[in-house]
């Protein structure tokens, strides 16, 4: 069956609703529809922790927010069918097609009660999304996240000339900063990715003769030392974080969502992987650094070995990571 031609809708509807990385990787293709297709409405589905990135955008006409959390336990279900129920009520334009990027069981549910139709997914969907698709675009499996997004839309006949993160500016902190600092960012949710807070105060006491601004959210806050370091963790929106890594002089993060946000809107990015392959999710801007099995590359230049090593970061590393922003 060929692929739908977007110029005979009226509308499409974004199903990525989560995470924050995931949100990031997706602004590209969404950037490049809305770019071939200015007439089409867009609307994007997502968590309503990660609607700053998208909310306000010139690429997104509606944000509709899936609120995950109130669908869970016994009574989940029964709540998740009535918010279904409710928000296909809201008008819309219609023909309108649904592009589900998440590929997941819950995307696939969305999708398919939005009764809409055409659906399409991508080959790499799991959980038995691919079964409410209509259109199933091929990607390869191993590619990073944004590649591997941005072929549901050049399947659709859509260019991409260039790979753009259309972000929001942010919203600065209250809190009077130095004209000129390096962020750092050592907390992740995932296990075995945040920097240990031996390692960190390292990291610190080794950039004595610049500020340090420490942002992130962590459940374990400890106090760290020096009168060069200005600890806001767990005291940022999205929006101030945004514009924190964009005023920075370098941003070092750990492999997470933020990371991705600081690769897309400052080019002195440094990547932190432990055991993650940074080929496939580390930051995509070419510009930036990654830290991966005890070394800092560009990321492309590692080898398949190094990217399949598991490796923390101990003291020396963090002292070798200092001596490469000070560089």
């Amino acid at each position: 069956m060929a692929l739908p031609d977007l110029r005979d809708f009226r509308s499409a509807l974004i199903v990525k609703p989560s995470s924050l990385g995931d949100i990031v990787h997706t602004l590209p293709a969404v950037h490049a529809i809305k770019t071939a297709h200015p007439h089409l409405k867009l609307r994007w589905i997502a968590k309503p922790e990660w609607l700053p990135l998208i909310d306000g955008s010139p690429d997104v006409d509606e944000v509709i927010p899936f609120p995950q959390k109130e669908f869970r336990g016994v009574a989940g279900a029964a709540k998740a069918s009535r918010w279904a129920m409710q928000w296909n009520k809201t008008p819309r334009e219609v023909p309108e097609v649904v592009l589900d990027f998440q590929g997941l069981l819950r995307s696939g549910l969305i999708s398919f009660a939005r009764g809409s139709r055409p659906i399409l997914g991508l080959s790499d969907a799991r959980e038995g999304a691919s079964q409410f698709y209509d259109h199933i675009v091929p990607v390869d499996a191993g590619a990073h996240a944004v590649d591997r997004y941005l072929e549901l839309p050049r399947a659709l006949g859509v260019p991409v000339e260039r790979v753009e993160f259309p972000l929001p500016e942010g919203q600065p902190v209250e809190q009077a900063l130095p004209a000129s600092y390096v962020l750092v960012h050592p907390y992740s949710r995932g296990a075995g990715k945040s920097l240990g807070h031996h390692e960190l105060q390292v990291l610190c006491d080794c950039l004595t003769t610049v500020p340090i601004v420490v942002v992130g959210m962590t459940r374990q806050p400890q106090p760290l030392r020096g009168k060069h370091v200005i600890d806001l963790t767990n005291g940022t929106s999205l929006p101030q974080l945004i514009a924190l890594m964009r005023r920075a002089s370098v941003v070092v993060s750990v492999d997470s969502g933020p990371m991705h946000i600081a690769a897309a809107v400052n080019d002195q990015t440094l990547g932190l992987h432990t055991w993650s392959d940074p080929r496939k999710v580390g930051p995509y801007n070419p510009n930036a650094w990654v830290w991966k099995a005890g070394r800092i590359a560009h990321r492309g230049e590692f080898t398949a070995e190094e990217c399949e090593q598991s490796q923390p970061i101990h003291e020396g590393d963090a002292r070798r990571i200092a001596d490469f922003v000070m560089a």
